[in-house]
């Protein structure tokens, strides 16, 4: 008798994902919580676990392929229920997941089983040559990777170096508490092997790319191969998303931004101040807890650019809390994950949480609640060089923060010639709930905090 898997409901709204992978083969007896599928949801990629023990005799989702909830996703053979970990016989899974992996960092949600639920946890990138498990849960700590059965103990960002390196986890010496395979572990078996660029799944196994939702026809494109050799790439569900989503912003909300320039040569000095202070207490200082207090005391004076538009009940809606999202740059795209409450917060704790939190969601490792109930974005190019940039409102927000590199530049000051450090900002805002002066009203609140930064530090 078979026995159905389907994609469950991944909660906060998400009616369908992506196929990234396929973990497992059909034939494969494996464990319950064993990895089996990820699939890319809205801004993570969710790593889908076994819900039983059994044998795979059937899968029927391939890579690329977008699936709506409650589409069977592996179909097992209830004659073939194993236990492996509870004492119970088991043959050992085949060590190559169904497809090549990808580079990108995944996530795992804890899925349970009936009630269709995720936890939303997400975890680092999995996917190695044995992701779907070469090894024992219970294994001790040292123990030979020779005889395991069932999935080896192994975090999923040591299972993508596992596969960057080309070595099969099932093979390696675990030294970890619980026999879980590290980090050095692998590098210690790859013998100094760089990571290698882990090979583009077939093209007879990709699923057909899927169009953009565009709130308009597009014009017809050019036959280019009239003009030269050109390759045609797939978009990934989160970039689609991304390429939607601004379409829709752009489109239905009229953008204006404000320009200005801060001076934050007092910002910059504390901060090189404090550095070791900082680091005494576990911390890196920098602009962005600033950046992050300065916008969230302006929106307690400014409540309209703490809001959202309701267009077909023509109202605006003004939230009471003040939960601030910080883009970040990843191998996947650009995710913004959420900080709360920012305006209640103080600077060392702003700090703290924004380094844990952009931690987790460069390694995979954020969870999908960080990254809903934003109200307000703000976005830092400064790294990356700069004079300037006009960002997009992150709907359906009504206004971003967009910051650029700061530079030190002679400015007059008292009849003198002076070196000020100059922080470029631009502010931009839906000009259907503000105006102009309401913008650049806003956009003088923060400057001030941050030319004032002892203001910061006295304000709640």
């Amino acid at each position: 008798m078979s026995r159905p898997f389907a994609l469950p409901d991944l909660g906060e709204g998400l009616t369908e994902a992506e196929i990234v992978k396929v973990l497992v083969r059909e034939g494969d007896v494996i464990a319950e919580d064993a990895p089996l599928i990820e699939v890319e949801t809205d801004k993570a990629t969710v790593e889908i676990p076994s819900p039983f023990s059994g044998r795979v005799s059937g899968i029927h989702v391939q890579p690329g392929q977008t699936v709506k909830v409650g589409h069977v996703l592996v179909t097992f053979d209830d004659a073939a229920v194993v236990t492996a970990g509870r004492g119970g016989p088991a043959s050992p899974p085949r060590r190559e997941p169904a497809v090549a992996a990808d580079a990108s960092p995944s996530s795992r949600a804890a899925i349970t089983q009936g009630r269709g639920t995720a936890s939303g946890t997400v975890t680092g990138s999995s996917g190695a040559s044995s992701g779907a498990g070469a090894g024992s849960a219970g294994a001790s700590g040292g123990a030979d990777g020779a005889g395991r059965v069932g999935p080896v103990p192994a975090t999923p960002a040591t299972r993508r170096l596992a596969r960057e390196l080309g070595v099969d986890l099932g093979s390696v010496r675990a030294t970890g508490p619980g026999g879980r395979v590290t980090d050095d572990d692998v590098r210690a078996a790859s013998g100094g092997t760089e990571p290698r660029t882990a090979p583009a799944p077939a093209a007879e196994h990709a699923a057909p790319a899927k169009p953009l939702k565009t709130l308009g026809a597009e014009p017809v494109l050019p036959r280019f191969e009239q003009w030269g050799p050109v390759e045609r790439q797939p978009l990934s569900h989160l970039r689609r998303t991304i390429a939607e989503r601004m379409t829709l912003s752009a489109t239905v909300v009229p953008h204006v931004t404000h320009f200005d320039r801060v001076d934050v040569t007092e910002l910059d000095a504390i901060i090189r101040r404090n550095v070791e202070a900082a680091r005494e207490r576990g911390l890196v200082l920098t602009l962005t807890s600033f950046l992050l207090k300065a916008a969230a005391l302006a929106l307690r004076e400014h409540p309209t650019f703490n809001a959202s538009l309701d267009a077909a009940a023509g109202e605006l809606i003004v939230k009471r809390y003040c939960h601030l999202g910080v883009a970040v740059a990843t191998e996947r795209g650009l995710i913004v994950p959420v900080i709360r409450d920012v305006d209640k917060k103080p600077l060392v704790e702003l700090q703290r949480e924004l380094a844990g939190l952009a931690q987790r969601v460069r390694e995979g490792k954020a969870t999908l609640e960080d990254l809903r109930g934003g109200t307000f974005t703000i976005t830092n190019l400064g790294a990356l060089g700069g004079t300037g940039a006009i960002p997009i409102i992150n709907y359906p927000e009504v206004a971003i923060l967009g910051v650029s590199r700061a530079r030190e530049e002679p400015v007059v000051q008292d009849g003198r010639i002076v070196p000020r450090k100059l922080l470029p900002i631009s502010l931009t805002f839906d000009h259907r709930v503000a105006d102009g002066a309401d913008g650049a009203r806003f956009a003088a609140a923060i400057v001030r905090r941050l030319e004032r930064p002892e203001q910061l530090l006295l304000e709640w």
